[in-house]
């Protein structure tokens, strides 16, 4: 984080502020920039031979209507990028894992929000607590795995995290397929 940050706004996980910079060619600018303490997304896949995947129906304010989504979620102060997905799966979806697989992180607006997001295929699920933040309203579905494809294709699933996700599951488990 830069030593040269005017604050601006701090409101739940927005931390929004003005830093000087100055770029790489020597040119020194003021920067518009979110700070996010980071995320974790779940692709939580049922055993065969159901093969479904937990899929939230989660209304998002901003873009002023319906989404479909993976299980995910901000970070807690302290926690790292595993816990934070068994906290969210579990809220979120009422689901608990046993194996947890890394898929990779993305950043989601470079250019000017530092969000990271760690994505994870989560396995052996059973029945978990599920308890969502007060301003959450979601509805959970088990859709099956080869069907959210279909989904992004149709335009049904236009959320990155999810979509990035999902490719990244399936390419993992074609790959543990292989062996």
């Amino acid at each position: 984080m830069s030593s040269n940050r005017r604050p601006v706004l701090k409101l739940g996980v927005v931390d929004f502020g003005v830093e000087s910079a100055t770029l790489p060619g020597g040119v020194q600018v003021d920067l518009p920039v979110i700070r996010h303490p980071g995320a974790s997304a779940i692709v939580a896949l049922d055993s065969d031979p159901d093969l479904n995947i937990a899929m939230l129906r989660q209304y998002r304010h901003a873009i002023g209507g319906w989404l479909w989504e993976i299980p995910a979620g901000c970070r807690n102060a302290g926690e790292d990028a595993l816990e934070c997905a068994r906290r969210e799966l579990g809220e979120e979806a009422s689901v608990a894992a046993q194996r947890w697989d890394h898929l990779g992180s993305i950043i989601t607006i470079p250019s000017f929000c530092d969000e990271r997001i760690e994505m994870y295929l989560a396995r052996e699920l059973s029945t978990g607590e599920g308890t969502l933040d007060h301003d959450e309203v979601i509805s959970v579905s088990r859709v099956p795995f080869e069907e959210t494809f279909a989904m992004i294709r149709r335009g049904d699933i236009v959320d990155a995290k999810s979509i990035v996700a999902l490719y990244r599951a399936r390419d993992f488990l074609e790959l543990e397929r292989r062996g």
